[in-house]
This record gives structure tokens, sequence and C-alpha cells, in this order.
């Protein structure tokens, strides 16, 4: 079987990281990284372009915003770690323009009665879905909270960054603490989240994540670490829909069996 447009491109990028690792010179170094940027953006606009549908920011913003974490990718990989560089670097540039949302979003703060219009209209909005048997358009929402249609897009805005910059959305760094202790939480059942069993419990959990095939494991992360939506992740890995929900669901039932073997009991 011929190997797949996207086979050839990753073996063509994993020379360029070998030949970008092993340069002789500052200068040959700068040639490949700089060839390294140009074959990888388009794949940062397609992350951007994903968190951009969500939080209404543009998306040659982003995509700037993400080249940044592309570089720091580059200077901190090391292929020894076990990853591949385009997963390494998928984290890097998802962090880097999800840490510039979070400062943006706390630096702009919306006007407390938008805040209060948010809440209304989260309520009216389930009122009238249920009432038309669909959602709603800006206008019925408008008309119903006895507002203007401006108004209602404002209190749109709130929404859309609360979903993309919410508390428990940790980027995965090197040493992966911050994601893997909310992915136990919400993979370990409460009632063993006990202060003597946490620690063996999250030992446990690293290790059947580990034990999980990359394919299987990106998905897990992007999902958990990173709080994409299945949506995203199939627009990032260039796969379906349903195929990021079978991995997923196998790499679950992976995880639940070999936790299971080592006596951690995981919620479903």
């Amino acid at each position: 079987m011929a190997p797949s447009n996207e086979e050839i491109f990753n073996e063509y990028l994993n020379t360029l990281i070998h030949d970008y690792i092993s340069a002789a010179s500052e200068a040959e170094k700068a040639r490949t990284r700089d060839e390294i940027v140009e074959q990888i953006l388009p794949y940062v606009r397609k992350i951007a372009g994903g968190l951009a549908r969500r939080s209404n920011d543009p998306v040659d913003d982003l995509t700037q915003v993400g080249s940044m974490g592309l570089i720091k990718a580059l200077d901190k990989y090391n292929p020894l770690a076990g990853s591949s560089f385009k997963t390494y670097a998928t984290y890097l540039i998802t962090g880097e323009i999800r840490h510039y949302l979070r400062d943006k979003s706390s630096m702009v703060k919306a006007p407390r009665q938008i805040y209060e219009l948010y809440y209304r209209m989260n309520q009216i909005v389930q009122q009238l879905t249920d009432e038309f048997g669909r959602p709603p358009n800006d206008l019925e929402i408008a008309e119903a909270l006895d507002c203007t249609v401006e108004k209602v897009k404002d209190a749109g805005e709130v929404d859309r960054r609360r979903t993309v910059i919410s508390l428990d959305q940790f980027v995965v760094g090197q040493d992966g603490q911050n994601g893997d202790t909310m992915f136990i939480e919400r993979l370990v059942d409460e009632s063993d989240m006990n202060q003597t069993h946490h620690q063996e419990n999250r030992l446990y959990i690293e290790q059947a994540l580990a034990s999980l095939k990359e394919e299987l494991r990106v998905v897990v992360k992007m999902t958990y670490y990173d709080d994409m939506s299945q949506m995203e992740i199939a627009s990032v890995l260039g796969i379906s829909q349903m195929q990021v929900s079978r991995r997923l669901r196998k790499a679950l039932d992976l995880l639940h069996d070999r936790c299971r073997a080592e006596m951690v009991l995981l919620s479903h």
C-alpha cells in the first residue's frame, strides 16, 4: 500500500526536525527552522480556526499567537521523550493561544449588566427553544429580553469566552502536572479520592495513559486536557468526528481495564 499524503508529510517533517536538532551552525539551524514553520503554519492556522470560532477572535491573530507556541515547541522538543514533534507542537500551540485568550479576557471585562444579561439570556434561550422547537435567533431573544440585538450579541460574546476560557482548562506542560491532576479527578471515582490512595491512583493512571498508542493518547489529552470538542479534534487531526469518538471510547475502555487490573476504581 502506498503511503498517504499525511504519512509522507510526517516523514518529511521528522527529517526536518532531525536536521534542525543536529544543525552544525546557527545559520543552518535558522534556515531549517524557517522551513519547519512554513510547513506547519497551515496546521497552526487550523488549530487557531477551531478556537477562533468559539472565542470570536480573528483567525489571523490567533495564528500569529499559535506560531509563538510552535517556536517554543522547536526549542523544547526532545525526540527521546516518546511523542512525535507534531503531537508535542499541538499542545504548545493550543496552550499559547489559550493563554492569550485567558489573559485578554482578564484585561477586558464586560460591564456587570452584560454578565447579568448573559445569565438571563441562557434561561430565555432554553424557554424559547422549548416553545419554538428550535434555537431562537438574536432578534427573538432581544424581544423576549426587551433589549437590543447588539446587547444580545455582547452577552453572546461573554458566553463564547466562558466556553473557551474556564477554570478547569489546563494546558499540558512538559511535566504534565496540571493536566494529569484534572484527568485523574475526572476518571477516578470520588469515593477513592482520599489522601491515602490519591498518589497511588495517579501513578496507575499515568502508567495506563502512557501505555496507550499515540493516536489514542492524543485524543484523550485533547479532550480532557485541552477541553476541545470532538469536531475540533477531528479538524486538527484530519479525521472524522466519528473516528475521534471511536478512538476516545477505545482509549477510555483501555484505561478503565488497565486501572481496574490495578484495583483502581474508575468512573464511566
